[in-house]
């Protein structure tokens, strides 16, 4: 049974070379991406490990974590996983949100060391920057510039915009 997959598997790539080398190849020099982006609010007791009761120190376990307000940790969080081919380089990260509230957009900016290779950031909305845990943005918009200003990737929620008009 395996040898048929194996031999159908085969003839799939010969019949369609390109399938080949699109499985394999690399993407462009550079790219950032923004894999996928989960947000919602967080509680402080969450971001506690085992280990803080010994040394004090806040264990993020590879994760870039950066709030709002630096000395809260509950808020509503942003975790964006980033794969990166370039160099490490800062980028700028801008958030953008419109508010159940009816307030003008709100934004929030925070200048991350994006590594090569995969990254995740957690991205904090925390203390008085947010109105507290049952509250959800309308629509959020995130995007990633690099220091020359190019927008390297954005990432929003499907609200964010309104669809074209037929």
């Amino acid at each position: 049974m395996i040898s048929r997959l194996l031999l159908l598997f085969v003839t799939a790539l010969l019949a369609h070379p390109t399938s080949l080398s699109a499985a394999t190849s690399a993407g462009p020099a550079d790219e950032v991406k923004i894999v996928r982006t989960f947000i919602g609010w967080r509680e402080a007791a969450s971001f506690k490990h085992i280990s803080e009761y010994f040394d004090r120190q806040e264990n993020t376990h590879g994760e870039v974590m950066m709030r709002s307000q630096p000395d809260q940790r509950s808020g509503y969080y942003f975790l964006v996983r980033i794969t990166n081919t370039g160099a490490s380089a800062t980028v700028q990260c801008r958030l953008q949100l419109i508010m159940p509230s009816g307030q003008p957009t709100t934004e929030f900016t925070f200048t991350p060391e994006l590594k090569s290779g995969a990254t995740v950031l957690n991205l904090g909305l925390t203390g008085r920057d947010w109105p507290g845990p049952k509250i959800n943005p309308v629509a959020w918009k995130l995007t990633l510039t690099a220091s020359d200003g190019r927008v390297l990737a954005t990432d929003k929620s499907y609200l964010w915009e309104k669809p074209p008009s037929p």
